[in-house]
């Protein structure tokens, strides 16, 4: 699986190019993304933008992505409605209008998108910190793609947004604590390249102190 990390911006939520036709989520800055995206590859190559969540700083630069590439957006069903409220997206709290967004994906908890003949991504729904939060696991590499679940150093995702859920959060982290994971791709922060069910035991115990 061949993984590109981009961020237009240092304030970005990361996005992850997957084998140059798949992005995991977008970040605030539309036309930055695009430039950085077309250092890798001709943005007709794109097929699919998977959203982790449906949180403003992960989902703005959706809609000029869609219309430069003409890719597929996904999300959990349970995030669908709250990508175009001013409210659900967090986006007021940009101090913006939530972006307009039409899912051609709703997905499920034990999705699979095919990546290749041997490497697929699982979907594995992790509600708290929204209620359609997703994270993606890739078997064959051991790779987790953990949106606003986890993060490196023991972190994990807030969960005072609407929808937001601590004890959700952390009983998800505890499924994720399950998974034999060696790199992590968080949603914001470095990328944990080796040993990443270390950082996943340290967010699940400091989760845990939450609720």
């Amino acid at each position: 699986m061949k993984v590109i990390q981009c961020n237009a911006t240092t304030n970005d939520a990361n996005s992850y190019l997957i084998n140059d036709s798949i992005l995991i989520d977008t970040g605030l800055n539309g036309e930055r993304l695009a430039r950085e995206i077309e250092t890798h590859i001709d943005l007709n190559k794109l097929e699919l933008i998977i959203l982790t969540h449906c949180h403003y700083d992960h989902t703005a630069a959706v809609p000029l992505l869609v219309e430069l590439s003409g890719a597929k957006v996904g999300v959990h069903r349970a995030d669908e409605p709250m990508l175009t409220d001013d409210m659900g997206s967090v986006s007021t709290f940009f101090g913006q209008k939530a972006p307009a967004i039409e899912p051609d994906i709703l997905y499920e908890d034990g999705d699979m998108i095919k990546l290749d003949e041997i490497e697929a991504l699982q979907i594995i729904h992790t509600p708290g910190h929204t209620p359609g939060g997703i994270c993606l696991y890739e078997p064959f590499s051991k790779s987790l793609f953990s949106g606003d679940t986890v993060f490196a150093s023991g972190g994990f995702g807030r969960t005072d947004f609407e929808g937001g859920s601590a004890r959700q959060l952390t009983e998800s982290i505890e499924k994720l604590a399950e998974i034999d994971v060696e790199t992590l791709y968080p949603g914001h922060g470095p990328v944990v390249k080796s040993d990443a069910n270390r950082q996943i035991q340290l967010s699940m115990r400091a989760s845990r102190t939450i609720w």
